[in-house]
C-alpha cells in the first residue's frame, strides 16, 4: 500500500513568551508497514534539513517518533505522558534533549488523513520550547 501523497505540515513553535508558525507543503510516501503508518519525505532548502529524508512512524494514537537521516540526522519521539532522551542535530552540532509528549491525535486510515502531536523539549532539564505539529496527508490525484 505504497502511495504518493501530498503532504502539508505546519508547526508552532512558542520560546520564552514568543510564538513562531512554519509551513510546508511537499510530496512523499505514505505506507502501511506491522500495522503502524508511515510518512516519509525529502526535507529542502527551505526547511534548513537539505539533503535529510524525515520519516514519521505513527503507531497508533499515543507515538509519534521522528527519524531524519541524510545530511542532518536526529530521532524525536513523542509519546504521551512519557519523556525520551532524543539525539537532535540542530545544524551546529548533535545534541542530546527531552521530550515530554503532550498529545498525539491520529485519524490516518487507508487514503490518508491528519495526524497532530504536541511536545516541550527541554535542555538540561531546562524548558526549551512547546511545539505542536499538524499533518496533512491525502493521496495524489492520477493523472
Amino acid at each position: 500500500m505504497k502511495k504518493d501523497v501530498l503532504i502539508e505540515i505546519k508547526g508552532v513553535y512558542k520560546q520564552d513568551g514568543d510564538e513562531d508558525q512554519v509551513e510546508l507543503f511537499t510530496t512523499g510516501s505514505y505506507y502501511k508497514r506491522n500495522g503502524h503508518y508511515y510518512i516519509a519525505y525529502d526535507e529542502s532548502e527551505a526547511t534548513g534539513f537539505e539533503g535529510t529524508r524525515t520519516v514519521l512512524k505513527v503507531e497508533d494514537s499515543d507515538r509519534v517518533t521522528l527519524q531524519r537521516t541524510g545530511s542532518s540526522k536526529s530521532q524525536l519521539i513523542v509519546e504521551r505522558g512519557v519523556r525520551h532522551q532524543c539525539h537532535y542535530d540542530t545544524g551546529y552540532g548533535p545534541m542530546m534533549i527531552g521530550v515530554s509528549g503532550d498529545r498525539v491525535v491520529s485519524t490516518l486510515g487507508e487514503h490518508g488523513g491528519q495526524l497532530e502531536f504536541a511536545y516541550s523539549l527541554d535542555v538540561n532539564t531546562l524548558l526549551a520550547s512547546e511545539n505542536s505539529v499538524y499533518v496533512n496527508v491525502r493521496e495524489q490525484p492520477q493523472s
